[in-house]
């Protein structure tokens, strides 16, 4: 085999993309159909409550119109990460949509799943072996933390994805796995060049995301050969330039020469991107350079109370001016009303100052007061009813704060919504972000084939 073409289907399933372009790769000889379907930037509550962040509807969509484009042509449609998170309850949501499309289809298929799920009884003897450091600025694992952790995953690579091609699966639907693995298992598998294929999956990722105009909704085409790979939007509309493709190979890494995957550091310091039609570039000299001792990315999130929240408006530019004023008395005063109900370090009280300092959060510095800023109360507590409460002595408190200077009595608040307040439910924080040292991760992550 020389040659291996696949497509991306969008940046996310669920995020949507053009019908046509599924219905243009149709024409290529393509070897399989791949899309990543999970991601931490909607940050922790979707890992720790067992909940998606795209919602069904989309899911749906997206997957039908893949799945039926994967079959037509009898080759393998991968998925990874389903179901956002990529947990056990998230894949099993993900496969129950999958097999009531393949039901009303009347589909007949090789069905993997991959779980990705890591016991507590592993991670504490890799623990107590001095196997799991952290990855970045986060705290050494305790035995109280794993006690605390919810749905555990780690992020694997291409051996369990390549473990499912081998025994013949038609369709994989993998927890949670690196995006390249999703992407460069098959090429791997073939005997392509590890290190053009996790780059290329690199690419492919996102979908057309490394195109212009941007936008990850949106198919991309990619060609693989031994010594290099080519990608090309399917859109028309859209193309590939070496500024763009080189971008993305940069995406969302902090070393402008490498990245790493479980399989390696992927070097490209020797990496050339050339033009070489209108819409497609052509990358090559990636050089993969294995590392001794393989690991996993641990992920994991933590239950730490419920939330309540409500929104404000604020035109009064005396309110504007003494914001800390109000929010120091607001806090003394719903402290002086809770107390023997709930210490002070129980809860959480926040303000943010849109318009301010709440998406930097630092004040600037001889600041000009805008003529309008929008404040976000926040609640934090062990209960919801107990959130709910302290949120509503907070509002109601800030809402006729006196500061000094003030004339009015009237309220120093406009409120958009009618009930005010808004509960939003349990709040979790990632408190599992380590590296863990594996010997073997097709036997941490067996396959389960199903005949659908």
């Amino acid at each position: 085999m020389n040659e291996i073409k696949y497509l991306s289907v969008c940046g996310m399933l669920g995020y949507g993309f053009p019908e046509e372009g599924l219905r243009r790769a149709r024409e290529e000889d393509l070897a399989f159909i791949g899309a990543d379907s999970g991601s931490t930037d909607p940050g922790p509550y979707y890992l720790g409550s067992g909940k998606g962040f795209v919602k069904e509807m989309q899911i749906r969509r997206d997957l039908e119109l893949a799945l039926l484009a994967a079959r037509r042509k009898n080759i393998p449609l991968i998925i990874g990460s389903a179901g956002g998170s990529g947990a056990k309850p998230h894949v099993d949501s993900f496969v129950e949509v999958l097999l009531d499309i393949a039901s009303i289809n009347k589909l007949h298929f090789k069905l993997a799943v991959i779980y990705a799920d890591i016991t507590r009884e592993t991670l504490t003897k890799a623990m107590k072996e001095k196997r799991i450091t952290p990855c970045g600025p986060v705290p050494e694992l305790t035995d109280e933390k794993i006690e605390r952790v919810c749905n555990p995953v780690g992020q694997f690579g291409t051996e369990p994805l390549i473990q499912a091609l081998a025994g013949g699966a038609d369709v994989i639907i993998s927890g949670r796995c690196c995006d390249t693995a999703v992407f460069a298992a098959y090429p791997i598998w073939k005997c392509f060049d590890p290190a053009l294929a996790l780059h290329c999956a690199k690419i492919a990722e996102c979908g057309a995301l490394c195109a212009y105009p941007v936008g990850a909704n949106d198919s991309l085409l990619c060609t693989l050969r031994q010594d290099h790979f080519i990608v090309e939007p399917v859109n028309p509309e859209r193309k590939c330039t070496p500024e763009s493709v080189a971008g993305h190979s940069l995406y969302e890494q902090p070393n402008p020469e490498c990245f790493y995957e479980p399989e390696g550091m992927l070097d490209m310091r020797q990496s050339n991107f050339k033009q070489i039609s209108l819409r497609a570039v052509k990358v090559s000299g990636t050089v993969l350079r294995t590392s001794a001792k393989q690991t996993l990315k641990l992920e994991g999130a933590e239950l730490k109370g419920y939330r309540t929240i409500t929104i404000a408006g604020i035109c009064d530019p005396m309110v504007i001016a003494h914001l800390d004023d109000l929010e120091n008395g607001v806090r003394k005063a719903v402290s002086a009303n809770l107390k023997g109900v709930v210490a002070e370090n129980e809860y959480k009280l926040i303000f943010r100052h849109y318009g301010l300092d709440a998406a930097t959060f630092v004040k600037p510095v001889n600041p000009v007061l805008p003529h309008e800023i929008g404040l976000m109360i926040e609640a934090i507590a062990p209960t919801q009813k107990l959130a709910d409460n302290i949120l509503s002595l907070a509002r109601s408190t800030a809402l006729h704060q006196a500061f000094e200077g003030r004339k009015a009595t009237a309220g120093n608040l406009a409120f958009p919504f009618s009930p005010s307040d808004l509960s939003g439910g349990e709040v979790y924080e990632f408190s599992l972000y380590h590296l863990m040292e594996i010997d073997d991760p097709e036997k941490m992550f067996p396959v389960k084939f199903i005949v659908v």
